[in-house]
């Protein structure tokens, strides 16, 4: 789970308990006068996923300093809904919203985006307990056959425009794919949960680069989240926690393996395409500069903590908007890179161990006969 149940649990009872409603609950939303219909195709999500989030940002906006100025707080989170869905700021929406020309709409969505993109520390967080971690690993298992996975690991690209004029930022921009981009690493659960997403860099990082320099990265390696792997792709190095494909499989078992290794990898590339087809802003990002990544990598984590928050009210994606999410080919370093010896070891004997057999040759525990 992208935040445990209790969790989950508790806000929505905080936020649609019995208890005294607050002073703005049950006032009447400028979402209100859409139908349902209109609803998805205008923010494509639902209504009781949209009265959710509208309270929780509430809740959110009240407990810190906030400019009393703002416009309403449905009003602004309308604005920046649109903005996420379509990329773009719809004038319907704005009439609705009853928002004067007067009001910069960048400015709403960079404001939302902030506070929503803050609220993950509830939305997206790693299995808390060791049961919720061996359940995770369980789920990840019945998928692929790999144990002790807890999640997969890869970067996450997002096509923005640089000013061509600097030419040394504008490089640092471009990624393998030849494309201005900017990356922030994600990690998902075998259910495309979101357990975790960075702060963006520039689009020709190394994966690599992104794990050690990550906090979660440093938590993995450190052995605070329990003896478990992460799926990494082949940018990143083996390691006592990354769990990399065979590079060059020499016998069925490695096969099978890699197999199994890009089965449990495509879940990451299914949830970002799920992403971007719900939350055309993603597509494209607009006019961005090396040093004020701040607001992309808000916008970004933001549409994460709304991906795990419709996840939990099933709602659809939008039919035919988007486009597919290619697998991305990693990025690794030209020059020779120390291999770490026990963690090679640890896998061959994950592999010998595994996938000595074919799948239709285990039983029903999963271990081999």
């Amino acid at each position: 789970m992208a935040f445990p149940a209790p969790v989950w649990l508790a806000v929505q009872e905080e936020l649609l308990g019995s208890g005294e409603p607050e002073e703005d609950f049950g006032c009447r939303s400028c979402f209100d006068s859409y139908t349902d219909e209109a609803l998805f195709e205008t923010f494509h999500l639902s209504r009781p996923c949209i009265s959710f989030i509208t309270e929780a940002v509430r809740m959110r906006v009240k407990s810190a300093a906030f400019k009393k100025t703002q416009p309403p707080v449905d009003v602004m989170l309308m604005t920046a809904l649109n903005y996420y869905a379509h990329g773009m700021f719809t004038s319907s929406v704005q009439t609705k919203a009853g928002i004067s020309q007067s009001v910069s709409l960048p400015a709403l969505v960079s404001t939302v985006s902030g506070v929503i993109a803050g609220m993950s520390d509830v939305f997206i967080s790693f299995p808390l307990t060791a049961e919720a971690r061996i359940r995770t690993a369980s789920k990840t298992e019945e998928l692929c056959g790999i144990p002790s996975v807890l999640g997969v690991l890869a970067p996450a690209h997002f096509k923005i425009r640089a000013s061509p004029y600097d030419k040394k930022s504008f490089k640092s921009f471009i990624n393998s794919q030849g494309y201005t981009s900017v990356v922030s690493q994600f990690i998902c659960d075998s259910e495309g949960n979101i357990l975790s997403v960075e702060k963006c860099c520039v689009g020709s990082t190394f994966e690599q680069e992104l794990w050690d320099s990550s906090f979660k990265g440093r938590e993995v390696e450190d052995d605070l989240h329990g003896p478990f792997w992460f799926i990494g792709g082949k940018g990143y190095q083996i390691s006592k926690h990354v769990l990399t494909p065979v590079s060059e499989p020499v016998n069925d078992r490695e096969v099978r393996f890699n197999e199994a290794h890009a089965k449990i990898h495509k879940v990451m590339q299914r949830m970002l395409c799920s992403m971007k087809r719900r939350f055309r802003c993603l597509l494209q990002l607009g006019f961005v500069e090396e040093t004020s990544l701040n607001k992309k990598s808000n916008i970004i984590k933001a549409c994460s903590v709304l991906h795990n928050i419709a996840k939990k009210f099933s709602v659809p994606l939008p039919p035919g908007a988007g486009s597919d999410e290619l697998p991305y080919p990693g990025k690794s370093y030209s020059a020779p890179v120390e291999i770490n010896a026990e963690a090679l070891k640890a896998r061959q004997e994950l592999i010998d161990r595994n996938f000595s057999v074919l799948p239709n040759s285990r039983n029903s525990s999963g271990s081999n006969i």
